[in-house]
């Protein structure tokens, strides 16, 4: 089997997820895209010619998200016509597996220069939400499939999560406080500046060249006075029968009887735009065009779960990742969890029973925010970026996603 290298990652900074406020909310998708896919070229000295495919992860494909985007921003980057690309969905976990099956296509033998990567324009998604026919849960009205898996909420799921876990408020706000202070730090020693691209406007004017999403200054007491969301949607009837988004969950786990409601803005996933790509190539080609791989393609894994809690998966991913890779939890010198909700990350650490300095290490989605679909190629490249400064050699990278899966990658720094 033929090795499948990283030789560059690079992302754009998250920007708050809102039109009228959000310094990207302006952009084209595609746009936002290209900007990476440039970027990726001209810091490699790429022939674009040569790329075999590109494989980018978009959660909502409608209106200016549709039509292809991994092609379409190709395109707009100024990339050959001989460069093909396609996009994929599954859901937040749509980036992590479109660098999977991009270092699948190159170990395959198959391909030897392929891209992975992601976008989300989030203040786009938000501003068409309520066009159009509007289903609110995953099934999109199938009843069959409610029938068998009933899917509810996923800030709802969360809550129910550490519910069932016994994992209380505070534990999960210091957790948010952690993530506001590492990515702090983070930005204050210009971590993330190796891979971080700056977005221009059209008339050449810079649009963003600075995460926008962090909230310096976090603390338990600022948290503490935060109300939690999901009590109120938990009684919200979804549709004309009445039924609420609690009773799906409470169907499959009737032991909930008294629910302990726990997330709020603060320790959930902010909601922002953002893209993200990572080049990987056959170490024959690298060698050939003069290319430095930075990191190897150890092992990729997907895994399902219970759709019905629908955010669990991570950890029984990064067990099936860890077995393929005949590594040990120990052999781990970073890991990167997506904080979709703060009792996902929280719930990883103890099943996993990890070292918290090694978890997250500047920061999560709590901090910097969750570009769905870009979000893992982003947290790759966090990952690779904080092996070289720290001098580590592994790095696990997983994430839940809707409908209860989670695909997982380690990648080796060479």
């Amino acid at each position: 089997m033929t090795d499948a290298y990283i030789i560059d990652t690079c992302r754009t900074p998250r920007g708050i997820g809102k039109i009228g406020k959000g310094s990207l909310a302006h952009i084209h998708p595609q746009q936002l895209a290209a900007t990476v896919l440039k970027a990726l070229a001209d810091r490699n000295n790429l022939n674009t010619e040569e790329v075999d495919d590109i494989i980018f992860g978009c959660n909502n494909q409608s209106g200016k998200q549709g039509s292809d985007i991994g092609r379409m921003a190709a395109l707009d980057a100024g990339y050959s016509t001989l460069a093909s690309g396609v996009t994929l969905d599954r859901f937040c976990g749509s980036g992590i597996t479109s660098i999977n099956l991009a270092a699948a296509q190159v170990m395959s033998g198959m391909e030897d220069v392929v891209i992975g990567g992601g976008v989300e324009m989030m203040s786009y998604t938000g501003s068409i939400k309520n066009s159009g026919e509007n289903y609110p849960l995953f099934d999109r009205g199938n009843l069959s499939l409610r029938e068998k898996h009933p899917q509810s909420n996923q800030g709802i799921c969360a809550d129910a999560i550490a519910t069932l876990e016994g994992i209380d408020r505070d534990s999960l706000d210091q957790l948010a406080v952690v993530s506001q202070q590492r990515a702090e730090r983070a930005i204050n020693e210009n971590r993330f500046d190796g891979s971080l691209v700056t977005v221009y406007n059209a008339d050449g004017s810079v649009a963003l060249d600075k995460e926008e999403f962090p909230r310096p200054g976090t603390n338990t007491e600022s948290l503490a006075g935060l109300k939690t969301v999901f009590d109120q949607w938990r009684v919200m009837p979804f549709d004309e029968t009445g039924q609420t988004y609690g009773e799906l969950i409470e169907k499959v786990y009737p032991e909930i009887t008294q629910w302990n409601h726990v997330h709020h803005a603060g320790n959930s996933s902010g909601v922002v735009d953002g893209a993200g790509a990572i080049l990987l190539t056959s170490k024959s080609y690298a060698e050939k065009s003069r290319l430095k791989p930075r990191a190897r393609i150890v092992a990729t894994a997907n895994i399902g779960d219970c759709p019905t809690l629908m955010l669990n998966a991570p950890v029984p991913a990064a067990k099936k990742v860890l077995a393929k890779a005949n590594l040990s939890k120990d052999d781990i010198d970073v890991w990167e969890i997506n904080e979709a909700f703060a009792v996902v990350a929280e719930k990883f650490i103890r099943d996993l029973d990890l070292d918290r300095e090694k978890v997250n290490i500047n920061g999560g989605a709590m901090a910097l925010g969750h570009p769905i679909g870009a979000t893992g190629a982003m947290l790759i490249g966090t990952a690779l970026d904080e092996l070289e400064r720290s001098g580590g050699r592994y790095a696990l990278i997983t994430m839940c996603a809707g409908g209860g899966m989670a695909p997982a990658i380690i990648v080796e720094r060479v």
